[in-house]
């Protein structure tokens, strides 16, 4: 089975900037369609879903929370996924994942990465 493995968090002061990375173990997993999702701290049954482009780069969709400040961009050649993160904010605070978008095949979650905003 295929492992995603996100990486890239850390810890930010506001208004600070991160690059996350999301790359699949299998070479043929086919990352057309991507998304990043995040978990807030004391929130575990919630798992929002941020971003997500279908079809390449044919349709991209922002959450309100994140629009104008994330992006997310990919490397074909290196099988990767990114999610630019700026100007970040303490409410930005959470474990994130990527996945394929809600509604598509889902492939196993990965461990995710912790960003922490400070203020």
């Amino acid at each position: 089975q295929v492992q995603l493995v996100e990486s890239g968090g850390g810890v930010v002061q506001t208004g600070g900037s991160l690059r996350l990375s999301c790359t699949a173990s299998d070479t043929t997993f086919n990352m057309i369609n991507m998304a990043w999702y995040r978990r807030a701290p004391g929130k575990e049954r919630e798992l929002r879903e941020l971003v997500a482009v279908i079809g390449g780069d044919v349709n991209t969709v922002y959450a309100d929370s994140v629009k104008g400040r994330f992006a997310i961009s990919r490397d074909n050649a290196k099988n990767t996924v990114y999610l630019q993160m700026n100007s970040l904010r303490p409410e930005d605070t959470a474990v994130y994942y990527c996945n394929r978008p809600r509604g598509r095949h889902l492939a196993p979650w990965g461990q995710g990465t912790l960003v922490t905003v400070s203020s």
